[in-house]
Formats: C-alpha cells, sequence, structure tokens
C-alpha cells in the first residue's frame, strides 16, 4: 500500500513529521506501507538523515508550496496547486496513493475531500469520528464530532453506520453496539432531532442499536458507537480532551487518563468519501504522526472505502 503525508502540515511541521516516520518505521516494521512523503524538500533535508537506514521505504514528492493554517480553504486550494495538500489529494485522485494524511490546515483538507475525493455515491454528509477511551483500555467511537453542526435524522442513521463498519473492520468489534446521544435513556427523550432519529435507527437491520446514552455512560462499554450531530459531538470531544490537559499540568498519572491523550490515536478519519483521509491535530507531534500512519494503513487493509460503497449502494430497480 502507499500512504500520502503531507509533511509541511502542523505547528511542528517537517521536524515531528519525519521523526513520526521514523518512529514509525521503527516500531511497525510488519505494516507493508510505503510512504510518500509531500513537502518542501530543502525545508525537510536537516531531518531526513532519520531515515537514512529506511531507504526504499518511502519516496520524496516535491512540493513547493504551503497552505498556511489560517488561510481561507477554498481559495488557498485554487492558488495553490503545488502545495503539500492539493498534491496528496491529486495523487488519491489518481490512484497513486492509497490514503492521505496531513496535520495541515483543516479546512483545505475538507474541501479536498469533498471536492477531489468526494462522497460515496449513497452518502448524504461525510463525517468525521473520534475513538473515545474506556477504562478496560478498549475505545468507543464518537461521530459526528465536528463537520456537521446540523443533521436530520437520515443522516445520524448514515453516520451510525458508518462508525459500525470502521469498528467491525477497523477495531475488531464484533456487531457493535450503536447508541444515540441523548439527554435521558428513555424512548422519546431529547430535541426533535433525538426523538426522530430513534425509531429510524431502531428499525435499521444493519445496526445493533441499544438505545439512548447518557453523557454519563460515554466512556462506558454501553455502546461501542455513539452517534449525535456535531455541534453536541465537537463539545463533547474539546471537554473530553481538556481533561488530560487538566490532570497532566497537575501531574497525575493514570493509565485511564494517559487515553484522553489525542496523539495516542492520531488524527480523525473522515468516513464516507472513497478514499481514506485522515485529519490531524495542528499541534501533532511526532507520536500523532506516527498513529496517523497506523491508522490509514489499518483503513486500507481492511478495504473499508469497499465495504461502505457495496452496503451504501443505490438499490437497482
Amino acid at each position: 500500500m502507499k500512504i500520502a503525508l503531507d509533511v509541511m502540515g502542523g505547528d511542528y511541521a517537517p521536524a515531528e513529521a519525519i521523526i513520526g516516520v521514523k518512529d514509525f518505521f521503527e516500531q511497525m516494521p510488519d505494516v507493508k506501507a510505503h510512504l510518500l512523503l509531500i513537502g518542501n524538500s530543502e525545508a525537510m533535508q536537516p531531518h531526513m538523515h532519520q531515515l537514512e537506514p529506511f531507504a526504499g521505504r518511502y519516496t520524496v514528492i516535491e512540493a513547493p508550496e504551503v497552505i498556511g493554517m489560517h488561510e481561507h480553504p477554498t481559495k488557498a486550494m485554487k492558488e495553490k496547486p503545488n502545495s503539500s495538500i492539493a498534491i496528496g489529494f491529486g495523487l488519491l485522485a489518481m490512484k497513486k496513493a492509497d490514503a492521505f494524511i496531513s496535520a495541515g490546515n483543516t479546512g483545505a483538507m475538507m474541501v479536498g475531500s469533498m471536492y477531489s475525493v468526494k462522497n460515496i455515491e449513497g452518502i448524504l454528509r461525510p463525517t468525521i469520528a473520534s475513538p473515545v477511551p474506556r477504562p478496560d483500555g478498549r475505545f468507543g467511537l464518537l461521530l459526528d464530532v465536528g463537520i456537521n453542526a446540523d443533521c436530520k435524522p437520515e443522516n445520524l442513521v448514515q453516520f451510525a453506520q458508518l462508525g459500525s463498519l470502521y469498528m467491525q473492520e477497523v477495531y475488531g468489534v464484533n456487531n457493535p453496539k450503536v447508541g444515540l446521544m441523548n439527554i435521558g435513556e428513555e424512548e422519546g427523550k431529547g430535541n426533535i432531532l433525538a426523538q426522530a432519529t430513534y425509531p429510524m435507527l431502531k428499525e435499521n437491520t444493519h445496526l445493533n442499536f441499544v438505545g439512548n446514552i447518557e453523557g454519563r455512560d460515554m466512556f462506558s462499554d454501553k455502546a461501542d458507537v455513539i452517534v449525535c450531530e456535531g455541534f453536541v459531538g465537537n463539545v463533547v470531544l474539546k471537554a473530553a480532551e481538556s481533561i488530560h490537559t487538566i490532570f497532566s499540568k497537575r501531574g497525575v498519572n493514570d493509565p485511564f487518563l494517559d487515553n484522553f491523550n489525542s496523539e495516542i490515536y492520531g488524527g480523525t478519519p473522515i468516513l464516507g468519501i472513497n478514499s481514506p483521509v485522515i485529519i490531524g491535530h495542528g499541534i501533532s507531534h511526532a507520536l500523532a504522526f506516527k498513529n496517523m500512519v497506523l491508522v490509514a494503513s489499518k483503513i486500507v487493509e481492511a478495504d473499508l472505502m469497499s465495504k461502505f460503497k457495496a452496503r451504501f449502494a443505490p438499490a437497482v430497480a
């Protein structure tokens, strides 16, 4: 498999991206991935000696331009065709890469995903998902966590199906349990969206729907996949991440709290588009880059896009 990595994306690029690549090669020797490192060779040069032991496992692809973190996404994608992000999506579109990763401008990553890679046929809206740690060391999946602030019931049902397939194929969870984030467990609770979504989830034969999930249950094993609109999901995600930050500053060491560190799962996959795309935090360090590559490799190995396409293929009359 070939995984394209934007080494210019993020606050600490390209140094941390290249260290992350080195760590991936050292720690994951059995993962047969060839990395396409997209970036400005002059900026990369002082750090490339770290990859000398791994010649043959990567290729450098020149990208003289960089889309800044605060540039307008659509404008930047049009005006900077030689940027690392634009070239990454070009590789996906031409089938020269099996996945693309960047911790750069999130808006540009979304624009590239929507207009270059495009939605899988039958998907109304793609979604972004985030792992949720549990005390037993395993993870659940929360989606959407930010790109769909306002949703219709049909969107949440599709998010549930995408999340279920992801947990099954990538995490190996058999028949994952699906819960609807709500303000109470009883059917009929919640706002208009939740009330309309509940019966649709309940009736969907592709889902193992277990009912409403309250905020206090998010880190439990009541559900493997938790669905909500992106406004709620983003607030929940950022609140959870702040727990790690607060307790780290207080010097608290605990294996469960360590799992709140977003770098251990690297980045956020966009589910519902035709090729695997992983978006990392702008503050990503080497650990995050290493784990983004690992997640991308798992998605490619699982042939997840084909599973999505089969599930959402339009019915033939």
